[in-house]
């Protein structure tokens, strides 16, 4: 399908956060065009133009980038910074003017562990390609409680390793808003965007905040790094993956996870939202 104007290009247009981006892209009247390995199970609008690509197969990237001068990269797993080598270069060549990349809190030059380090490696590999940049560097999503619906439907309980440390989780919408805002307006290039949700909530508080949504009794059971691997195990979870997020649990039982950054509302204009809003948009997922 070709657009009068140029396109943006959104890889991983099927998750959580690539679906919010081009939702908000197309609300913004931007063409979108959609990355998917599997163009037949994307289920995205009908105005956003689907392409077969992969970020593992840079050869299939070169046709995805005709016609586009933005890009919102989003890889996952420990080969992203190769992913995101092959797609920066794949841009250079296509002459895109913007990569913005969504990152993780934390991830640098330094950073040795884990996905932040996977993170870090993808950011290296877009500066060193030439092509102007932004990072947008989230933390924990709120849409990681979805992980817990299977527990709380089955037993009414949420088990986690994470203890009474504080995370500060954001909203994927929130992600996205900021991602839309530097592919679509100035003032972004070079610039990382650390983000955080408005709130920093312990696991506990989170489950509380979800039972009065769900009108429930839900019991939070703080459990062991190795129940949480065994646990891991269980739902089919790489060992690569487990390995990456493990070590986590720990920053956050530390207490050195709550720091609530007001990137949000300062990038956006309005505040973040809150993990009671997300809680009120998910109740089906539990129920």
């Amino acid at each position: 399908m070709a657009n009068a104007r140029p396109s943006i290009l959104v890889t991983g247009a099927t998750g959580t956060v690539g679906r919010e981006v081009v939702s908000q892209l197309l609300a913004a009247g931007e063409p979108v065009r959609a990355l998917t390995r599997h163009p037949e199970r994307a289920r995205l609008d009908a105005r956003v133009d689907i392409v077969r690509g992969d970020l593992e197969r840079p050869e299939t990237l070169t046709a995805a980038l005709q016609g586009v001068d933005r890009v919102f990269s989003l890889a996952v797993g420990p080969q992203l910074g190769e992913q995101e080598a092959g797609l920066a270069q794949a841009a250079r060549s296509a002459d895109v003017r913007r990569i913005v990349k969504l990152s993780v809190l934390g991830a640098g030059e330094n950073a040795r562990r884990g996905v932040v380090s996977w993170h870090s490696a993808g950011e290296r590999a877009i500066r060193q390609s030439g092509v102007p940049w932004t990072f947008v560097q989230p933390g924990v999503f709120m849409s990681n409680a979805l992980f817990w619906a299977d527990s709380i439907r089955r037993e009414g309980r949420v088990y986690s390793n994470f203890g009474d440390g504080a995370t500060t989780p954001i909203h994927p919408r929130d992600i996205a808003a900021v991602a839309v805002l530097a592919l679509t307006t100035d003032g972004h290039e070079g610039r990382t965007w650390p983000l955080t949700g408005p709130e920093a909530l312990s696991t506990g508080e989170q489950v509380r905040l979800l039972a009065a949504v769900l009108g429930r009794p839900i019991e939070y059971v703080p459990i062991s790094d190795e129940m949480a691997r065994e646990g891991m195990e269980k739902a089919g979870m790489p060992a690569y993956l487990i390995d990456a997020l493990l070590p986590f649990a720990a920053v956050v039982r530390s207490g050195k996870a709550g720091d609530v950054l007001p990137t949000v509302a300062q990038l956006t204009g309005r505040p973040a939202l809150k993990f009671a809003e997300w809680a009120h948009e998910n109740t089906g997922a539990f129920r």
